[in-house]
Parts: structure tokens; sequence; C-alpha cells
């Protein structure tokens, strides 16, 4: 892939302090490209740390503290989406996580948010798209959630600890995952329009259509999978919605 001059972007287009002191990990094998983003996100004041393989990738993660995850999908070692799958299930790991591919397919997106990401990226891209993104997600994550522990049926969330629980049993969400909930939640039973999901998880930078639907399906197979009885359920041609009725999670 060809690298991007820095030059092309001039950083007084964009919003510096929007990311100013993030915390960054760079997962990619391709070094010419890993120089440039990493040039990039430093002139914009990022702390970004750089590894060229999953597993490197990997122990830097769990020994270290970062604010996003930038992670490229093929990797020598264990592949992107294994490694994204181990933070996230052996780990616990609530990192939000920027995978990025040179496969625009959506089976390969839906591989993605399936194995823990927060948002997907195709190569080539433009730098201030990715600043874009990464901004989504630290807004997504810092953003300013009720600090009361709120409850629908069985369920239960807690915005100050960041812990959900269904009958009591512990759901492993993504960082979008949380966020959806805990929207769907606050306005339970009424339905939330897709817009209003979109915006709050990527602000004026919403990503392809088929996102939001495959963030869904994830969180559903925490929420309503396991369990007898659906709560998330979709209000065709407008949104979804969190209530407490009897039948099975629909699609």
């Amino acid at each position: 892939m060809q690298t991007i001059a820095l030059s092309e972007y001039p950083t007084a287009k964009i919003d510096m302090q929007s990311i100013e002191h993030t915390r960054v990990l760079l997962v990619e094998d391709h070094r010419d490209l890993a120089e440039t983003i990493v040039d990039f996100l430093e002139t914009m004041g990022c702390i970004v740390d750089y590894a060229a393989d999953g597993l490197s990738g990997l122990h830097l993660a769990k020994t270290q503290k970062f604010d996003v995850i930038l992670l490229d999908v093929k990797l020598p070692g264990i592949d992107g989406l294994e490694l994204a799958r181990r933070l996230r299930e052996q780990h616990t790991s609530s990192v939000p996580i920027l995978m990025t591919t040179a496969r625009d397919e959506l089976n390969d997106k839906l591989a993605g948010f399936e194995a823990g990401a927060d948002d997907y990226l195709v190569k080539p891209f433009d730098l201030p798209e990715l600043v874009a993104r990464i901004n989504s997600l630290i807004r997504r994550t810092r953003g300013h959630l009720t600090s009361e522990v709120l409850n629908v049926g069985d369920l239960e969330l807690n915005p100050l600890t960041l812990i959900a629980t269904r009958q009591e049993k512990p759901l492993t969400l993504t960082p979008a995952g949380f966020q959806i909930l805990a929207l769907l939640m606050k306005n339970a039973p009424n339905v939330v329009p897709r817009e209003d999901l979109e915006n709050a998880l990527w602000g004026d930078e919403p990503p392809a259509s088929d996102t939001l639907r495959s963030q869904i399906y994830k969180l559903r197979k925490q929420v309503d999978k396991p369990f007898d009885t659906a709560l998330i359920h979709t209000a065709q041609g407008s949104g979804y919605r969190l209530v407490v009725e009897e039948g099975t999670p629909d699609a």
C-alpha cells in the first residue's frame, strides 16, 4: 500500500484537541503504513505504541492502558480477529477497537464485530477519517452517561462500574454495545430511532448502514440469546426498543 504524505492533510483543518493525549496502540504489519500513521497521530498529540505482529500487540494490550486500539486484520503470529477475541473473552478488556482491513465485504465486517471490534475502517483510508473514527470512539467511551443504575426486567446496567448483568449473570459487552444498551434502557419501553443510536455512537461520521445492525446483532447474542425471552426488539423501519415481553430474539 502506498504511504500517505502528511502534507496532504494540514493539521490546521483537523480538530487536534479532539484526540490530544489519547493513548493509541497500533497493531499493523505494513511498516511503511504504520510509520505514516504513527507520525500523523503524534502530530495530533496522541501517544502511540506500535506492534508489528499479533502476539506483540496482545502483550501490549494486556499489560498497558490504552484509549483505543487500531488493529489490522491480517497479522503474523495471531491475526487481528483472534487478538480482539482474546482481549474480549479471556481478558475482559473494554478498550475500543478500530479494526482495519483491505477487504470491504460484509462477512468480513461481521466477523470483526463478532470478534469484538467497535468500528471498521477499510484500507486505503484518509488520515482525517482515521482521526474522526478515533474521536468518535473516544467520545463514546468518555460520554456522559447517567450515574443511575438502570434496570429493565432482569437486566441491570451500572454506568459507573461499566458492569451489565442479566439474571445476575455478567454480560461481556463492547464499548459500543454498552452504549447502545444504556440508551435502550434509558428510553425503555419506547423506540430509539436508528438515527439517534448512530448519532450517539458515531456523531457526524456514521459508518456504513450495516454497522449498527451488526452491533445490535452482537449485543443480542449477549443480552438475549442465552436466556428464555428477548428484551431487544426491532421496530421495523424505525429503530429498536428494549421491553419485557414473551418471545424470541428477532432479526
